[in-house]
């Protein structure tokens, strides 16, 4: 068993979460056949990695042989000196799945509810952390300089009006367990002052993610052709490493049978286009979590819904949007970089000085030179816009500081340290869904990690 220097005082914890929460999730590796110690220690590790503090290679030799010894096999994928990974095959392809499928022990109740809190930073005080600039546009700042595509989202926190229409139709697009909540929407206080306090959390994708580094067969991987972190079904032996090691609490066991069968999904909604079991909900044992709805990106489901989520489809006021982070005119950029036009866009209002100041922003009509003349100068027309709509400006990423560069931008206010979650105005059961951090279901087979 490999010994972590650095491993916290049992008083502290290394996961952003907390205390609480990394102690449930130990708790809930006890109920597993591997090694817990192993487990916690590869995911401290694995977020020292995307802090900088240790190198991929060093983490990868840290840990291979108690890998292998654990596991039978390590897969884990690794950036060498030159920056390209090694077992790319491997990583990619799954083999043998049969083999690798066991079946989990079963434990009771999930993890405990972790303060909101957690979420954030006595420094951010609500101030902008991440900001569509001029130098962003042209290619040179937070997004733009990337190659290929790479899937994320913006979510306007102050157009989310909490009706959970997201939340029903993940469920509906990708048939997980009630409970399960692959999307997330909450409510909070908070001592930041003004805007509204709700937070929506799906998944991160994480450009360097935790999750990916700590799993022993790549059933937890990044997709290359579009950057989505993904789980192979066909390959995930239930470990739960991935859980542990992922700062956003996003994972999702399935302990029973799922209650929608595999002879009820398409395999065209199972299957990306790899063949890699990677959409809707996984089987008995395994690990899942928002997929951005791979299945629709690769085609399968329709030309039309290749750049679209189910969740993105349903939301009414729009405040999901999802696109390319690294294209420039995608609907997520276009938003960020210019919030009160692209809300005003979407509400479509029928006054006809708005309209006109729509215009003159986009350039569909000339602006005016003058002040006080006819029509409207630009800076009258943006003063309008921003005066209907909001400014936007207040920008951040969840736990950016730890490095994973999450693929999802968030437009309000950041949660503070002081920070609580409340009632929303429309409940789960409004919606015939199961919120699972007061409750859990009957059968005591679903575990909702941070919410459970």
């Amino acid at each position: 068993m490999t010994s972590n220097e650095d491993v916290d005082s049992a008083d502290e914890s290394f996961h952003p979460l907390g205390k609480a929460w990394q102690e449930e999730l130990e708790a809930s590796l006890d109920e597993t056949e591997y090694d817990t110690e192993l487990g916690l220690e590869m995911a401290e590790d694995a977020m020292k990695v995307t802090k900088g503090e240790l190198s991929e290679e060093e983490f990868h030799d840290r840990y291979h042989e108690d890998v292998l010894a654990e596991f039978g096999e390590d897969e884990r994928p690794v950036e060498s000196g030159d920056g390209s990974r090694f077992d790319e095959a491997l990583s990619r392809f799954g083999v043998d799945e049969e083999s690798r499928r066991e079946v989990m022990k079963k434990m009771g109740a999930g993890a405990g509810a972790v303060g909101l809190g957690a979420w954030g930073t006595a420094e951010s005080g609500g101030e902008p952390a991440v900001e569509a600039t001029q130098e962003d546009e042209e290619g040179g700042g937070e997004y733009g300089d990337g190659e290929g595509t790479q899937w994320g989202m913006v979510l306007d926190l102050e157009q989310c009006d909490g009706c959970l229409a997201c939340v029903v139709s993940c469920a509906e697009e990708h048939n997980w367990d009630q409970g399960a909540n692959w999307m997330y929407v909450l409510d909070y206080e908070d001592t930041t002052p003004g805007g509204r306090n709700r937070l929506i959390r799906p998944c991160q994708h994480c450009t360097d993610a935790p999750c990916e580094k700590v799993c022993p067969t790549t059933a937890r991987h990044t997709r290359d052709s579009d950057g989505l972190v993904l789980t192979d079904y066909n390959v995930c032996i239930g470990c739960r490493y991935c859980q542990v090691a992922c700062p956003y609490g996003v994972n999702y066991f399935q302990w029973g049978e799922p209650e929608v069968p595999v002879s009820e999904i398409e395999e065209d909604h199972m299957y990306d286009q790899r063949g890699r079991w990677v959409s809707s909900r996984g089987p008995r044992g395994t690990m899942q979590k928002c997929t951005f709805c791979a299945t629709r990106q690769d085609g399968s489901k329709g030309e039309e819904l290749v750049g679209r989520t189910a969740c993105e489809d349903a939301c009414p006021p729009e405040a999901i949007q999802f696109g390319d982070m690294n294209d420039p005119e995608s609907d997520p950029r276009q938003y960020l970089d210019d919030p009160a036009l692209a809300r005003a866009q979407t509400m479509n209002s029928s006054d006809e000085e708005i309209q006109e100041a729509i215009a003159v922003v986009t350039g569909e009509t000339e602006p005016a030179e003058d002040e006080g003349g006819d029509g409207l100068t630009e800076r009258e027309a943006r003063g309008l816009l921003q005066a209907e709509a909001g400014t936007g400006d207040s920008t951040f990423k969840l736990l950016e500081d730890i490095g994973t560069n999450p693929n999802v931008v968030y437009i309000g206010n950041e949660p503070g340290p002081e920070a609580e979650q409340v009632e929303g105005e429309i409940s789960y059961e409004d919606v015939g869904q199961t919120d699972n951090r007061k409750t859990v279901l009957d059968d005591e087979t679903v575990d909702l990690g941070w919410f459970a």
